[in-house]
């Protein structure tokens, strides 16, 4: 990269999802499956058919988010937006819910959202239920409960006729598998919320060697956002999480030797060359003036007549309440003259005053302001063309029925009285413009250097967080182990790479480092990248479902689920492993066993039968 290169933030809004019309292959001559990727961080929806007229690719991709608005005030209600229909995140960013809890569904209602939201806009046109089979994945060793909880949100709230569950991962294992790729291996699968280490040993999980980590790219754009606000507080509410995944998808990658890496970057010419400055917003108003004198006099004549018809305008208003309050005064005046003395003395009482002298008094000072308002009204209309006026505030008389003018009103005038003196200033020397001495811009710059490695760094190193876990090479070594020293042959010799976090840079060549250091001496290992980390898992669901559409293997039909149960599971090649649920059994209650109880209870019986 080229130093002093600038990255702009591209903040792109989504785009709302519009509904599709499908094709009639999808459903003659007979209803194919929908496929639904159930993915913590995206769902990716599509149609699995033969047919070439069926777009072989997802049509549908979208955050798996739900939110739910309070409403605008006087609005009907609350309403609930789904994935791109969001638009931006930021804005919703507290309203936000996921119906995952570390990539396992919990929130049911949330699922059902999603669901509705896939249906909706693929035109599923069934009344009152879905007639396509469903290809939905789920996370490994998926609990029992959650199996239960989607299996009957889909038969009994959506009617559909048979349902195949699947681990996202096993899908991009077999989707990706050449002609020469042996059926065992090791799949590594990091995604938004979760890590796994997947062993496969003859075309089979095996579920019980199994290895979660609870890290993901959620955590790494946490982390990132928190070295970002510590490193620049002043930028603290700009530094947002759908900008730190932004930087996490395509600025960020895994170092081969983290140490190392650390090391380069101390060198000040190694940090000019790699380090990418990402662009804030900001705005291009300067703190200093940078006008010539003519645009100052223009903006000052404006500023003139501006004042102009302020005072104009409040003189008015002032003549009309001065002139409301002097009739006020001498109607309370025309009731001493006409002798309704006690209508007198209670008007004297209502105004604060204490005699007819008193109100004789403000009668005279009030008659003179008006006149004088009169006065400079009219002078005003006639030099209306005058550059200066006097630019001193109009000070209200002592009025002690209390003036209306308000003291913001005042001191707006005030503002003005530097620039309209009553002596005219000398004419001004023109000024060249002030050019500023510095780039406002780079004080709203962020600068990226050894973050973009240290955020994806934790699923390598969880205690850079505080995390007490292990990172993919401890327990890639800790997975081996449990197995033979020719089954850790075999399965070294395919270790696959799927998952969001499979896109950074660096990621494989930093797992054969890994593996190089704790294989023996001299052996053998192969690691493999998925063609489409994000999408392959969607592919492997939908080859599967072409190949197994018209069989009955790995598919659960409304009967099974009736007689088995919704945790119930038929095990295919990508799927888990089907674990019942045993209750045990009670043990039946013998006659030598009820004995000591009858006679604890006092029962009189068989002596023979009571021993």
């Amino acid at each position: 990269m080229a130093a002093g290169r600038v990255f702009a933030f591209r903040d792109a809004r989504w785009a709302p999802d519009p509904v599709l019309a499908p094709s009639a292959a999808v459903r003659s001559p007979q209803p194919v499956p929908l496929v639904i990727d159930n993915g913590s961080f995206q769902t990716r929806a599509g149609w699995a058919a033969a047919d070439p007229s069926v777009p072989a690719e997802p049509l549908l991709r979208f955050r798996s988010l739900a939110a739910r608005s309070r409403g605008a005030r006087g609005a009907a209600g609350a309403e609930t937006q789904v994935g791109n229909d969001l638009g931006s995140p930021e804005p919703l960013r507290w309203l936000l819910r996921s119906p995952f809890d570390r990539n396992v569904p919990v929130q049911l209602e949330l699922q059902e959202l999603l669901f509705d939201h896939v249906f909706q806009r693929l035109g599923v046109s069934s009344q009152g239920c879905v007639d396509h089979p469903i290809v939905l994945t789920e996370a490994v060793c998926n609990p029992l409960y959650s199996r239960q909880m989607m299996s009957e949100l889909l038969f009994e709230c959506y009617q559909v006729p048979k349902v195949s569950y699947g681990v996202d991962s096993l899908y991009s294992f077999y989707h990706n598998r050449r002609q020469n790729w042996p059926c065992s291996g090791l799949v590594i699968s990091s995604g938004y919320q979760c890590t796994h280490i997947l062993p496969v040993l003859e075309g089979r999980l095996d579920a019980k060697n199994c290895k979660r980590i609870n890290l993901g790219g959620c955590q790494a754009a946490v982390y990132l956002q928190r070295l970002l606000q510590l490193k620049y507080p002043g930028h603290f509410a700009a530094i947002t999480l759908s900008r730190m995944e932004e930087i996490l998808h395509e600025h960020s990658y895994i170092a081969e030797d983290y140490t190392e890496e650390l090391q380069k970057w101390r060198s000040p010419e190694y940090y000019e060359n790699n380090v990418h400055k990402m662009q804030l917003p900001f705005s291009n108003k300067l703190l200093g003036s940078t006008l010539t004198s003519e645009e100052k006099q223009e903006r000052r004549q404006q500023q003139l007549r501006r004042l102009q018809e302020l005072n104009a305008r409040r003189r008015e208003e002032k003549l009309q309440l001065d002139q409301e309050r002097l009739d006020r005064l001498l109607y309370v005046q025309e009731l001493m003259e006409d002798g309704q003395m006690d209508q007198f003395h209670k008007a004297l009482v209502e105004l604060n005053m204490d005699s007819a002298e008193e109100l004789q008094s403000y009668i005279n000072k009030l008659s003179l302001a008006i006149e004088q308002t009169k006065q400079k009204i009219l002078q005003a209309e006639v030099n209306i063309e005058v550059d200066v006026v006097d630019s001193k505030p109009e000070t209200p008389d002592l009025d002690p029925l209390g003036s209306e003018q308000s003291l913001e009103d005042v001191e707006s005038i005030n503002e003005f009285e530097p620039l309209f003196a009553e002596e005219q200033p000398e004419a001004e020397k023109p000024v060249a413009a002030v050019q500023p001495v510095f780039n406002l811009a780079e004080y709203h710059q962020l600068f990226l250097g050894t973050e973009r490695i240290r955020a994806p760094e934790i699923i390598f190193q969880p205690s850079l967080i505080g995390e007490d876990q292990t990172g993919i090479a401890e327990t890639m070594q800790y997975v081996l182990e449990r197995y033979s020293k020719e089954q850790q042959a075999v399965l070294v010799q395919n270790v696959f790479l799927t998952g969001g976090n499979a896109m950074y840079p660096g990621l494989k060549a930093r797992v054969q480092k890994e593996l190089l250091e704790m294989r023996p001496f001299q052996s053998s290992f192969q690691v493999h990248l998925a063609s489409s980390p994000i999408l392959d898992a969607w592919y492997g669901a939908r080859d599967w479902a072409v190949e197994h559409m018209t069989r009955e293997e790995g598919w659960i039909t409304r009967k099974d689920y009736e007689e088995k149960g919704g945790e119930y599971l038929k095990e295919h090649c990508a799927s888990n492993v089907y674990v019942p649920i045993r209750l045990p059994k009670q043990a039946p209650r013998t006659t030598e066993a009820l004995a000591p109880s009858r006679a604890l209870a006092g029962g009189t019986g068989n002596p023979c039968e009571q021993a």
